[in-house]
This record gives structure tokens, sequence and C-alpha cells, in this order.
């Protein structure tokens, strides 16, 4: 307990030396950022055919500086910053017509000239987009057949990132996205485990989980679990998406992810990049890409291998990952991708540990027969067609045929392995869906409204099976009884068909309303068979019961959702929204046999909602921020509770219902030129810092169980700070990051210590990574150092694979990654 408390006052002193660093930074910030020396630039923009829709305006690109254009075409932008500077004059179903200058004082007499075309977007990115020096960005209102406008949404733009891609670490890939709880417990990121805003980072399944728009998760419906990641080094950006915006993807409460691939070069037929990469513990990793465009065809595709050792004794690993994206445009207005993804890995568990052995050796490992493999096989086949300038419609299909197999020994840690058969679990996921959606933006009055209009239609199959396997070390995924399954066997078929519709009401130049409702029908079964046994004292069977049983559960509903936007200025705009949510059960759950973990046969659907209030902003290529206060309400959550066994007095966590909920935090995000912020600004010399900081009380409320009444939700840190800095300096860069996440509980009742360590405190830690690049020609050579302090610490205690119990994190870790581009 000493020890415990020391660790608590020293996460209190950490948060508030933060806190105060943070508040002096943004306010350093916001201060000198306001005394810059800016000018003004005027003219005049030509119209050129028939009168636009809209009102032109011009605007300084790769910032929110819009000004308006005046019935005799004349314009005035105020606040354009020192240095080369390109200006864009657009509107709607116009051409957009840049110029660019160098600005040294005000300029006036400047002449744009727009004409007619067909295309009504194009690629001038005016709206919520920070300077290109920055590693975040925010979603445009509207943008890729989706609408943000008055929600909050980040962006995490790879290319401005100087982070180990080569094994996808989430802790630095995702050190910018706020309220983020990550599990650090998978090899070199095979799988992503996070949780947003106090939700389970478990597999990501509180998240609907995408690439390049459409679902990659197992069943959306009846496990709603990520065992697939894509890899960073394909990826162009990831985008996060919160609150009522969410409402266009499902009914979940934790949003949106979303991996957007590279599309391919549009400048050259042909181009190569190799990458080979080599770490610790014998980790090596090959990613190969080719892209290119060949007349009306727009390819990327590659190839990833990667093995390793693994931090720990009995947690090797291989993966293979292969990418194929063909887009095609048969005229201006008719365009299609088609888009194969096939992953597949195996690798060895280790297993987890119990309080003690972790202090005394946290690289220990009492399994050696436990393992996992999967196979992932993704295809989608999209087209859009555009009627008009004004009206755009987009079909989005996608398939999965996969699936995971897991065999080992799920005893308790502290129970030794006798070499017995082993527990297998297969799961298969056969799944199909299809989401249509037309857009189209309209006049109302002086302003331009935009709405969205979507189907979906999603038709999944899991099956899910749980026996008796060998008794070897190897990883043998057959059943020794295939026809009749000790534990149970399972076909889970899950059917959803929704409508939704959004609109922006442009209420006036600075303020918008975006009202949204979604109509959802779900069907969920189940049909197969269980076991139950009772044994005597030498643990010989007395007596098998098999339960046959079909279960099924159909209901309807209607959520809503409404954002609401206030732009005060180019640079600041505030935002509010509230969604309704729904979580339905998973049948799946409900019959896997595990000694950690028993489940609530009678557990009901979770409702709720969620709200947001904030402010972002940013101030040309000199500081971006964004501040967030949230409010999430849960009824009837699901939880883990800590109950004993009344027979043999084992501890167990028991999933049901708990009790109501709520989550309730602010997360400030802030991220500053300093170059900028000191007026001394050079081509060849970028070096920004960034502070992403969460605070979070969640607790549970309305509870006739006074164990866990008023007590903290499992799995949320009241506090966690990512601070970072990236320095450019011609073909060299380098990175540092410092994470800090405070103490938090595994289960409901928070419990500090059990036997089995499956349930009990999650101690903070403070975790340090650096990376350098350097860049010649088409060579690039890259290297980094994973958790450089050699932090002993650890992010999850599991009741299940890859522990049970407490699943240390990687320890100090060498990568280095050799590039060649041709």
């Amino acid at each position: 307990m000493l020890f415990t408390h020391s660790i608590y006052l020293q996460g209190r002193h950490a948060a508030c030396s933060l806190i105060t660093w943070f508040a002096i930074s943004l306010w350093l910030g916001v201060a000198c950022g306001a005394h810059a020396q800016t000018f003004t630039l005027s003219g005049r923009v030509i119209i050129q055919g028939e009168a636009p829709l809209e009102t032109p305006k011009v605007a300084l690109v790769g910032s929110e500086l819009v000004a308006e254009v005046n019935e005799a075409g004349d314009f005035r932008l105020r606040g354009v910053p020192r240095g080369s500077q390109t200006i864009a004059a657009f509107c709607l179903g116009k051409q957009t017509a840049q110029l660019t200058l160098e600005v040294n004082g005000d300029k006036a007499g400047l002449e744009l000239v727009i004409g007619d075309i067909e295309n009504l977007l194009d690629d001038i990115q005016v709206d919520g987009k920070a300077g290109d020096s920055f590693s975040v960005s925010r979603l445009r209102s509207v943008e890729n057949f989706g609408i943000y406008d008055g929600r909050k949404s980040e962006v995490v733009l790879l290319k401005e990132m100087v982070v180990n891609t080569a094994t996808n670490n989430a802790r630095q890939v995702y050190s910018r996205i706020t309220g983020l709880n990550i599990w650090e417990s998978d090899q070199t990121g095979l799988q992503l485990g996070i949780g947003g805003r106090g939700l389970s980072p478990n597999r990501t399944s509180n998240f609907n989980v995408r690439q390049n728009g459409y679902d990659i998760s197992a069943d959306a419906l009846g496990y709603p679990e990520s065992y697939y990641t894509p890899p960073v080094e394909a990826l162009e950006k990831i985008e996060v998406v919160r609150g009522a915006a969410s409402l266009q993807y499902g009914t979940q409460f934790g949003g949106m992810l979303n991996f957007r691939f590279r599309r391919g070069r549009e400048d050259t037929k042909i181009s190569l990049v190799s990458r080979q990469s080599a770490g610790a513990w014998g980790y090596f990793g090959s990613f190969n890409s080719l892209e290119g465009k060949v007349g009306k065809l727009r390819y990327y595709t590659f190839f990833q291998h990667k093995q390793g050792n693994g931090y720990r004794p009995n947690s090797g690993f291989s993966a293979q990952n292969g990418y194929v994206s063909l887009d095609y445009s048969f005229n201006e207005k008719f365009s299609s991708s088609l888009e194969l993804t096939k992953m597949k890995y195996l690798t060895q568990q280790a297993g987890g540990l119990t309080d003690r052995q972790f202090q005394e050796d946290p690289r220990r490992s009492f399994r050696d027969r436990n393992w996992f493999e999967v196979d992932w096989n993704l295809g989608a086949l999209t087209f859009t067609y555009k009627f008009s300038d004004k009206t755009q419609l987009n079909t989005r299909n996608f398939a999965l045929l996969a699936s995971r197999q897991s065999i080992g020994n799920l005893e308790r840690i502290n129970v030794a392995d006798f070499g017995e058969e082993r527990t297998l679990i297969a799961g298969d996921f056969r799944n199909f869906g299809n989401e249509t959606r037309f857009l189209h933006w309209y006049q109302l009055g002086d302003e331009i409204n935009t709405l969205l209009v979507g189907t979906r239609a999603y038709l999944g199959t899991t099956t899910a099976q749980q026996g008796l396997g060998s008794r070897g070390s190897d990883p043998d995924f057959r059943y020794l009884n295939p026809g009749n399954l000790e534990n149970s066997d399972y076909i889970f078929p899950n059917r959803n068909y929704a409508v939704f519709a959004e609109n922006i009401f442009n209420l006036s130049p600075k303020l918008s309303l975006t009202p949204g409702l979604r109509v959802e029908n779900i069907q969920t079964f189940a049909e197969g068979y269980y076991k139950q046994f009772v044994f005597d004292g030498a643990g010989n069977t007395i007596v098998e019961n098999r339960f046959d049983e079909e279960l099924e559960r159909k209901r309807s509903f209607l959520l809503f959702g409404l954002g609401t936007s206030y732009r005060k200025s180019e640079s600041m705009e505030f935002y509010g929204n509230f969604s309704q949510n729904y979580r339905a059960i998973n049948f799946s759950d409900l019959r896997i046999n595990n000694p950690n973990l028993r489940i609530d046969p009678n557990i009901a659907d979770e409702t709720g909602y969620t709200a947001d209030l904030g402010v972002k902003g940013f101030k040309g290529e000199t500081f971006n921020y964004e501040v967030t206060l949230f409010y999430l309400r849960y009824f009837g959550k699901i939880g883990q509770v800590l109950r004993t066994d009344s027979v043999l007095f084992n501890d167990y966590r028991y999933r049901t219902n708990i009790a109501d909920a709520r989550n309730i935090g602010i997360e400030a995000f802030g991220e500053v030129s300093l170059m900028d912020l000191l007026q001394r600004k050079q081509a060849d010399l970028k070096w920004t810092f960034f502070s992403n900081l969460s605070i979070i009380d969640a607790r549970y409320i309305r509870t006739d169980d006074t164990s866990i009444r008023n007590k903290q939700v499992e799995m949320v840190p009241p506090f966690t700070a990512k601070l970072g800095t990236t320095l450019r300096y011609r073909s060299f860069s380098f990175s540092g990051q410092y994470s800090y996440v405070a103490e938090h509980f595994s289960d409901a009742s928070n419990a500090i210590l059990t036997a089995t360590a499956v349930e009990g405190l999650i101690p903070s830690y403070a975790v340090t990574d650096i990376t350098a690049m350097y860049q010649w020609k088409s060579f690039s050579l890259e290297a980094s150092i994973n958790n450089l302090f050699n932090e002993r610490y650890f992010t999850r205690r599991a009741d299940a694979y890859p522990g049970p119990g407490i699943i240390p994190a990687d320890g100090r870790g060498f990568y280095t990654t050799l590039q060649f581009t041709f």
C-alpha cells in the first residue's frame, strides 16, 4: 500500500506540473502569435462565364484566413504573415484561382480570375486545416461523403511525423489524439488496442474501425473486435471522429476510426519504395510497395513481412500483409475503386504474471504452450458518380472472410501448467455490407447548405467453437473431438439495416446547425450448444450436461444527433454537439468458458448519449489548438466486477450490466511552431512542440450494489499527458516524446490486488521515445529507441489471452530502417 500511495503522489505531482506547463505554453503561443507582424492583401476577383451560386471567397492556402468578395468583386484579406504565401479565390461551381507572392508589406491591386468547371470538389483545403508544419489536422465540414461540421475530428498526418512506423508503435502514432487509453500488450502492432474517453481499449471494439471508409472488424454487431491493423508504413493519414458525427457510422459510443491508405502517385507510371528494418529481440521487417498511374488507372500495392522473438520468452511471431488498390476513372463523372487485403500471422503468447512475479522480473514467462493465429481477407468495391457539380452518389460494397484461433492454458497464472489438454477456441467470420451515400449542395436564402442521406445493409455470420486441443507445445489448431466439442459450438447470424441523414444549415457565414437522424434495425441470432460439468473432489467428471438452444433478439430504434458551429473569426471556431448511442450485446460473449470470467445470462444492451463542447483554431503556421469538454452517459453499462466462487473460493470477473455510469472530462491539445513563434522562420528549419492532456472522472452511479456505487469505472486513467517535439533541419529530422498515464483500476470493484492478478491496480507509468531520420537523395535512414529509460510497467490485466494476469509492456528497444525510393 505504501508503494501504491507513493505512485499516486508522484502521479498527482506530475499531473499538476504538466497542467501548469501546458497553461503557460498555451498562453505564450496565443500571446506571441497575436503580436506576430501581419499584412493586408487587397484586389479584385474576376468571374468568367455564368454567375456563381454563392458569393466568392478569397483564402490564404494552408490557413483559415478567409475574406468575402463584395458585389464589385473587391476583397481585402487581413492578417497575412510575412514570407512566400499563396492565396486562392473560389466559389461553388467555379474554378479555383491561385496566386503566389512574396509578402513583406501590404499589397493592393491583386487580380484573380475564376471560370466555369464541372467538378465541384478541388484540392484546396481552407476549412479546418492547420499549417503544413503540424502533424494533426481536422476533417473539413464535408469530406469523403461525410459531414463533420460542428463535430470533433482529428487527423494524424503521418508524413509530418517522425515516429517508429516499422513496428506500428501505437504510443507514438496516436500521441496527438486526445483522450486515448492504449493497451501495449501486442507484438509490434499486430493488433491495436485503443479506447477513447474512458471506454475499454480491448481490440478497439468501442470504435467503428474502417479502412478507406469501410468496415474491417470481425463482425460489427456480433463481434466488433479488430484482429487486423493496417501497417502504418502504408498509410497517408488516420482519421478519428467523435460525438454526433459518428452517427453516420453506427450507434457505438466511441466514434469512428478510419485508416486512409496511400492512393498512388499521379506523376509517374511506376515508383518503388523498399524499407528494411531490424531491431531488438530479433526483429526484422520488410515493407515493399509499388505505385503510379497508367492512363486512367491509378494503383497502389504493397507486401509486408515481419518477424521477431519478442520481449519475453515464448513470444515469437511471424506476420505477412498484402494489399492492392486500383482506382479507375471512366470519365469526369464516373469512377470506381477495387481493394483487396490479406493478412496472416502466428504468434506465441508468453502468458500473464502475478504482481510479485512482475516485480521480480517482468520478462519471465510461465506459459510455453499458448499460440494465436489470425487469417484476415478483405475486399471492397466502390463506385462514385457525379450527377452535377452539386449532386454526387457513392456506394461501397465490402466483404470479410476471416478466422482467429487460439490454443493454450487458460488457467489462472498462479496455477502450474501440468501439460494437460489445452483449450482451443476458434472463430470464423463471414460478412458482407453495403453503404450508399447521396450528397447534395443546395441554396437556401443567401447560404449554401449540404444534405447527406445514406443507407446501410450488413449481413454477418460468426461461428464460435471451444473444445480440447492437444497436450503438445506446438501451434496445433485441431480439436481432439471435432464432432462433439467439450465446451460449445455456435453459429451467430447477424443482420443490420439502417438509414441516416444529416444536413448542414448555414444560418449565416459564421453560424451553422447540423441535425442528424439514424433509424436502426438490429437482428442477432444464436444457434448451438454448450456443456456443463460436475466434478468430484479428485477432478473426475461425474455429470455432463449438454444444453441446445436457439436465441434471437430483434430491435428497431431511432437515434438523434445535433451539432452546431460558430466561427468567431477565421482562426477560431466554437462547437457543440449531442448524440444518442446504443450498443447491442454480443451473443458470442455468452458462450465462452473461461475460469477467470463468468457472464450474466441476462445481460442486456447498453444505451446512453455523448455530448461535446469545444473550441479549436490556429494562428497561421504558428499555433494549432483544440480544447474539448465532453460528457458520456451510460444506462445499464456493461462492465466487470470482482466475485468469489462459493465452492473453491477463487476470485473471478463477472460481466453484467453493472450500473448507470457517467464519464466527464476535458481534452486539450496544442502544437506550436517555435521558429514562427520567435519570428525567425527559415525555409530549411522547422521546430514544433506539442502537448496533449486529458482529465477524466468516470464513476458508477444509480446502483443498488454498494460495493461499486461511486467507484471509478475500470480502464479509465484519470489523467494522461503526451508531450513531444519534432525538429527538421534540411535532410535531418528528430523527434522526442514523453507519455504519462496515471494509475487506474481493471475492474468496477476497484480492487488493489488479487492472487490471480486478473484484477487489481494498474500503476502509473511514464515512457520516453526518440526517433531520428536522415534523407539523402533516394535513400533514408531511420533509427529509434522505444522506452528510452527502460521503464517497467504494464497497461492491462488480461482475463484470457494473452494472459491471464499482468501483461508486461516492452522494455527498451532499438530499431533501425533503411529505405530506398526509385
